[in-house]
């Protein structure tokens, strides 16, 4: 997700500079959208980490 959120991020400035101000827009409302849900994933499995959930329990076992 993080990938896609730079690839549109990227996307976003060359339209930008060329003058394609309604792409540049959508593809910045894109990157922000894939930004944010790749934080909310990253929070989510670093206090699953924490609580010793999922795969890390079982290997401990």
């Amino acid at each position: 997700m993080l990938k896609y959120a730079i690839i549109f991020a990227l996307i976003s400035l060359v339209a930008g500079v060329l003058g394609f101000t309604g792409v540049a827009g959508a593809s910045a409302a894109i990157a922000k959208f894939f930004f944010v849900l790749f934080l909310i994933v990253a929070v989510v499995f670093i206090v699953l980490a924490a609580l010793g959930i999922g795969a890390a329990r079982k290997a401990i076992r």
